[in-house]
């Protein structure tokens, strides 16, 4: 008798912003970068790839000027507005260090607002290099500045500005140099300074994107103790640090204070805004989206609800924005386990979408909606009309890119995961081959990347009963796996446990297949911990082959670790 192996799943590929390996710290046959669908129900589930957003390219040239460049933002905007966008309270300008009077710092601000805007909209029009030349001959003017013995409030603006321009272009390592810069001028201000609560914002922000929370948290609680003690505990002003905090909280798994933040944050805005004020939205949606993670459905449910009213009162019910409104309440219902409602939710918000031309059809935000909505029809059991959505995706990135466009792979994996599920699996391998030659192409034979398509197209060749070639495919996608990452590493552990499955089949040396699925455990029991469930799985095969062996002195502590191990998970031995 074989032991029941589990391969990498045809039914659960991967959210992603592209085919790649990051998400392999994160999960072992599971999904990433999104919240499951989890629907009450005994039905396997789809997990299919999520589009990236594609930056569009402007053709606007603009001269570089050195401190050329923007003038303020408004300090405290409204709260649905990225906190990093929220601008300055004004300062003497830098140019004019002997002038304190208002004209200079309105001058200054008009600077620094220009200095913005401008590399926003070449940010925005996906001219980078410009956006970058611009950033970098100012970076230069504040260094040059800065050498000549001037440290204060008006370089500290204009190198905030400057971070938040990287940041943006997603040059992190240069952000965080800023960040030191900025953070050793701005302690050594007093709280009343201009421009300090609008810079500690921005730094709060930017802090927060780059992971390093207790920063973030220090930052925000400064600014915080700042505003209040100018405006008072019910000040508006306090609504993006507030907000920046909770997302701090939510992200490091403080979830209670962030929802009491989120309350917070709603309970000013009503007072100052009105309880169907469109500022709500972004609260109402972070402690809606919060509370679906923490599995308080009714909460999340009822966040959603309030925006779609919002909405749909503000805009009218075939409003683009009343569209997205549904979407969100969707996952709500499809979290809550109403399958139907959900679905009906989400045909409709499309419709909607499409029919006011609130965004093109090639929009990655509906396109992660369409693959939302065929994910939630194949969980349950209408995988014709999801496979439809798919072939939509498909067709309208083919039509925008080409027919070798490696964002297609993205469509042809789900395609092929639909297939499986449906058990047509040489329509699967079709799809699969495709992509797999597509990357291929794009990537070269050696890349990391392509062994996703790989270990699928082995799981389906062994569907197929063509396990000598299914063989040869994972034991390549396992060499490429070992040179880019080790062989000690998470990918390499999930092409292992995918090439003990087929080998079981083709009746390969057991005490071999053993040796490989104890490395599989190591890895396992490095990465998700000693009484993971995936440890559980591997533990049940690793004893399974003991047994065969006739290695009984080894097999009664693994056993007993197992034995425990299926009471905690409730689940009963598979052979």
């Amino acid at each position: 008798m074989a032991a029941s192996i589990l391969l990498p799943s045809p039914f659960n590929t991967y959210r992603t912003s592209r085919v790649s390996i990051n998400w392999y710290s994160q999960c072992w046959h599971r999904s990433i970068n999104s919240i499951s669908l989890s629907l009450r129900t005994h039905k396997p589930k789809l997990k299919l790839y999520l589009v990236p957003a594609i930056p569009t390219v402007g053709s606007r040239q603009f001269m570089l000027k050195p401190f050329a460049a923007v003038d303020s933002l408004e300090t405290h905007v409204s709260p649905h507005q990225d906190a990093a966008a929220s601008g300055f309270h004004r300062s003497k300008t830098v140019f004019d260090k002997a002038s304190d009077s208002s004209d200079s710092v309105r001058e200054f601000e008009r600077q620094i607002q220009e200095l913005f805007n401008e590399v926003k909209t070449l940010i925005k029009t996906g001219n980078h290099k410009d956006a970058i030349d611009l950033l970098q001959a100012n970076y230069e003017g504040v260094k040059e500045q800065m050498n000549d013995g001037s440290k204060g409030m008006e370089e500290a603006a204009i190198l905030d500005v400057i971070a938040l321009g990287y940041m943006a272009v997603g040059n992190f390592k240069f952000v965080r140099s800023l960040l030191d810069v900025i953070s050793e001028i701005i302690d050594d201000q007093k709280d009343d300074e201009p421009l300090v609560d609008s810079i500690l914002v921005h730094m709060g922000s930017m802090y927060s994107n780059l992971g390093e929370f207790e920063k973030s948290l220090l930052v925000n609680k400064r600014v915080m103790d700042i505003l209040e003690n100018k405006h008072g505990k019910n000040s508006v002003v306090l609504v993006t640090p507030l907000l920046g905090t909770a997302k701090v909280l939510s992200s490091t798994g403080k979830a209670t204070e962030a929802v009491d933040i989120y309350h917070r944050v709603i309970r000013i805005l009503e007072l100052s805004r009105g309880v169907e004020s469109e500022d709500l939205v972004v609260p109402l949606f972070g402690l809606g989206s919060l509370l679906i993670k923490e599995g308080r459905v009714r909460g999340a449910e009822e966040s959603f609800i309030r925006i779609l009213n919002i909405y749909t009162k503000l805009y009218g019910e075939n409003d683009g924005r009343v569209g997205l409104a549904m979407c969100s309440l969707a996952h709500a219902k499809c979290a809550k386990g109403n399958a139907d409602e959900a679905i009906d939710l989400y045909k409709k918000a499309l419709q909607i979408i499409k029919d006011s031309s609130y965004m093109p059809l090639d929009n990655s935000m509906m396109e992660n909606m369409r693959i939302d909505l065929a994910e939630l029809l194949h969980v349950v059991g209408r995988g014709r009309e999801g496979r439809e959505l798919l072939e939509e995706c498909l067709l309208i990135t083919e039509k925008l890119k080409g027919k070798d466009d490696p964002s297609l792979v993205t469509h042809y994996l789900n395609l092929a995961a639909s297939y499986s599920q449906s058990k047509d699996f040489v329509m699967a391998e079709q799809l699969l081959r495709t992509s797999l030659k597509i990357m291929t192409k794009a990537e070269g034979p050696d890349d990391p990347s392509i062994t996703f398509p790989m270990l699928h197209l082995a799981v389906t060749l062994y569907h197929l009963n063509l396990d000598e070639e299914a063989e040869q495919i994972a034991l390549e996608a396992l060499r490429i796996r070992e040179n880019a990452f080790g062989k000690d590493s998470l990918p390499v552990g999930e092409a292992l446990d995918c090439l003990v499955s087929i080998q079981s089949r083709l009746e390969k040396g057991e005490a071999e297949l053993l040796e490989q699925l104890e490395r599989v455990l190591r890895i396992q029991e490095k990465e998700f911990g000693d009484e993971s469930e995936e440890v559980m799985e591997t533990l049940n095969k690793v004893v399974f082959y003991l047994d065969k062996l006739g290695k009984k002195d080894e097999k009664p502590a693994l056993q007993k670790r197992l034995s425990r191990l299926r009471i905690k998970y409730k689940q009963v031995v598979r052979y």
